[in-house]
């Protein structure tokens, strides 16, 4: 068996009950004694604290910031080098057939571009940039430091009693905070759908930061578990289920994020992988859609269900990539993709559940409404 690598918050997460699985390579807390149901709760109603430690964090840097901000340019289909100051945007690296090798958050550090990757992809994307970008160009990955999530209605409260300039950051902004005494690089962002804040630490401070904000009344420790029913909840992609190699960013519906510099007649359009196939797909369409859909019944439905257009049709017409129970929505909720002639919001499609066919509407995302303070 393969050994699981450990987060530097690993023996806290032991101490506090968690319940440990492993996930991309690293032994974590899948919940803990609240359970994925109250943790989810939790994290809505006022602050949840999640170790994402297990992520990969990279400095891209070169002469000036413009000079890796093009870099980057060649392999991710988003606006960098516009990217104001302690601003960050999402995006992802593409491939040669119009795919999504990994979806990233990169911000913009004065004077150098921080990336935070995927667990899972973190390896192949750091020997993406080092083999694209260097020698011009310094990849390198920032092992020395844990990454926190403060997620919900009460974390700005919760950050801002640690530092008082927490309070005044916007969704998507960027600033070097003192949180307990250890330099933080701090966004206002996150993968809930709720307001909060993603915190590197160095390693050696994140076992005291965490301690200090799980001391706050408003905040709970949260896992996986929970983790993934809010970002469903949230309408957001979970890399290698609801998008892959296998996706473009048209059929994932993440359309909004190709800046139109870099669309067909924008200043600097196309120039990374894939960029024909993308470029076609934005002005014809793509053959099929990623698309909200809300069971009809009870019973959750999970990735892999089969979805048709009628209760007797005999060829699917996609699948679902994510589903579960909803605890904010009270029901089941899912997303996947299906063909774009069944796209339309409204229209109702059937999934193949324990071999009975079982009616799901297709919806708008995000299931449960975004609080990012803008």
């Amino acid at each position: 068996m393969t050994q699981l690598n450990e987060t530097p918050l690993h023996a806290l997460h032991v101490d506090l009950g968690a319940k440990m699985v492993p996930f991309a390579g690293y032994d974590m807390p899948v919940q803990y004694p609240l359970g994925v149901l109250k943790e989810h709760q939790h994290t809505r109603a006022k602050a949840g604290l999640f170790d994402v430690s297990h992520m990969g964090q990279v400095v891209v840097k070169g002469a000036t910031y413009a000079d890796a901000a093009a870099g980057l340019e060649t392999l991710i289909p988003i606006d960098i080098l516009d990217l104001d100051e302690d601003r960050q945007r999402y995006g992802f690296f593409t491939n040669d057939d119009g795919g999504i090798e990994d979806d990233l958050m990169l911000a913009n550090r004065g004077d150098h571009v921080f990336v935070v990757v995927n667990a899972a992809c973190k390896g192949a994307d750091i020997a993406r940039m080092k083999a694209a970008l260097e020698p011009d160009l310094t990849v390198t990955e920032i092992t020395d430091r844990a990454l926190l999530a403060l997620q919900g209605p009460s974390a700005e409260a919760v950050l801002a009693s640690l530092d008082e300039r927490a309070a005044g950051m916007n969704f998507m902004d960027v600033a070097t905070l003192n949180l307990n005494g250890t330099e933080a690089w701090v966004s206002r962002s996150g993968y809930t759908g709720e307001d909060g804040y993603e915190i590197s630490v160095p390693a050696d401070a994140a076992e005291a930061l965490a301690k200090a904000l799980l001391a706050h009344p408003d905040v709970e420790a949260i896992g996986l578990g929970a983790r993934d029913s809010l970002r469903l909840e949230a309408g957001l992609c979970l890399y290698g289920h609801d998008i892959d190699t296998t996706t473009s960013p048209i059929e994932g519906a993440l359309i909004w994020a190709i800046s139109k510099v870099r669309r067909a007649g924008g200043a600097r359009e196309g120039g990374f992988p894939g960029a024909a196939q993308i470029m076609g797909q934005i002005a014809d369409g793509a053959t099929r859609k990623r698309v909200g859909l809300l069971p009809q019944g009870r019973a959750p439905m999970r990735e892999g269900v089969p979805l048709f257009a009628s209760e007797d049709a005999t060829d699917p017409i996609g699948a679902i990539t994510s589903g579960g129970f909803g605890p904010t929505v009270g029901g089941p909720v899912a997303m996947g993709y299906v063909t774009k002639e069944n796209a339309a919001i409204g229209t109702t499609v059937f999934g193949e559940l324990r071999g009975k066919r079982q009616p799901l509407t297709l919806t708008k995302m995000p299931f449960t409404p975004a609080n990012f303070k803008r």
